[in-house]
């Protein structure tokens, strides 16, 4: 019988918890965050945040004892690696050096991790290979097929304790944690559409921090790119514009108070974050010339803007989707715009 989980992404904007069994989304949740309650990626204080979580669950009538968090995109590094065939302690000794030029602490105050790109049949035909190569003498152990792909994650220890430490005060334990990319790449494995994802796409996180573009050939990870604006900056404008705090300008744009998301004020941002976009879509088909990008789906808080959705697919040039397409049932899943990652994260 399955289990459930609560999965939980804490943003600088809102918290959003979605309880998750079999697969299905039971309940859900997001609440406002506390300011200055997070910063850069890190939750200053578990007790608040143990109270937050205990007093939503409460609030929402969620009950489960098993929690999986999502990792801040600030606080770990994530990385594509293509490795030798090896076992899972080969793998646990040797992923610490996948990171030596990017880490400049001492390795061992991080834990690490992976998720697999490569199939199992994949890795399976690697190992096939790699046996045949060395049967036949040829000497080449880095021989093509012999090799595994893989998203590597490493975290401080302190980030993973303080996880523990605040789900724990909320009354739960946290079984699993992964980072975004992990959480999308989840929900695409469990993707049942006719024919499965498409060839090539980007899932475009419309954040409050920051905007960013994950792209994926089927189940596989490419690259993640990170834009200059989020959409601080848009409710920034609206703040400046109304003589109103942040706090007032983000209900007016959330909550389209008298019509704030067509204030041509909003429409030059919404422009601005297009432009940003097309400048990282040019170079991302730069770099890639073979690509063949043809689907965009969007995400996050931002998703929920009907003008600025329209500005990005009036200018994109691709097909855009919405949230709903990358959660199971996610027709029946209210608020899903936020949930996606705390969804995928369950499923991880």
């Amino acid at each position: 019988m399955a289990k459930s989980i609560l999965g939980i992404d804490i943003g600088y904007d809102s918290m959003k918890l979605a309880l998750v069994k079999g697969g299905k989304v039971k309940k859900s949740a997001e609440v406002p965050m506390p300011k200055n309650l997070l910063r850069a990626g890190r939750v200053v204080s578990t007790e608040s945040m143990g109270e937050l979580i205990r007093t939503t669950m409460k609030q929402y009538g969620i009950r489960c004892p098993r929690a999986a968090l999502v990792l801040p995109n600030e606080a770990v590094f994530v990385r594509n690696v293509l490795m030798p065939v090896m076992t899972a302690d080969q793998l646990k000794y040797n992923l610490p050096f996948e990171f030596r030029d990017y880490i400049t602490e001492e390795l061992k105050n991080y834990v690490f991790d992976y998720a697999m790109i490569s199939t199992a049949e994949e890795i399976k035909a690697a190992t096939r290979a790699s046996k045949a190569a060395k049967e036949a003498g040829d000497g080449d152990e880095t021989a093509a097929g012999s090799s595994m792909e893989l998203i590597a994650v490493a975290a401080q220890q302190s980030l993973i304790e303080d996880a523990r430490e605040y789900t724990r005060k909320a009354g739960l334990k946290l079984v699993k944690a992964a980072p975004t990319v992990s959480c999308y790449q989840a929900l695409i494995r469990a993707r049942t559409v006719p024919g499965g994802p498409p060839e090539e796409y980007c899932i475009l996180d419309l954040g409050y921090q920051a905007i960013r573009m994950y792209m994926f050939r089927g189940e596989r990870h490419i690259v993640t790119r990170e834009l200059e604006v989020g959409l601080r900056s848009l409710i920034s404008a609206i703040a400046d514009a109304a003589s109103v705090d942040e706090h007032l300008a983000h209900t007016y744009l959330l909550e389209n108070y008298q019509d704030w998301q067509n204030n041509p004020v909003c429409q030059n941002a919404y422009e601005n974050i297009s432009v940003e976009l097309i400048r990282a879509l040019n170079f991302y088909r730069f770099s890639n010339p073979d690509s063949r990008l043809e689907d965009l789906y969007l995400t996050g808080g931002g998703s929920m803007i009907r003008p600025l959705r329209k500005v990005i697919a009036d200018t994109v040039g691709i097909r855009v989707h919405a949230p709903v397409e990358l959660v199971p049932d996610g027709a029946d899943v209210p608020g899903v715009h936020g949930l996606v990652q705390a969804i995928g994260v369950t499923m991880n």
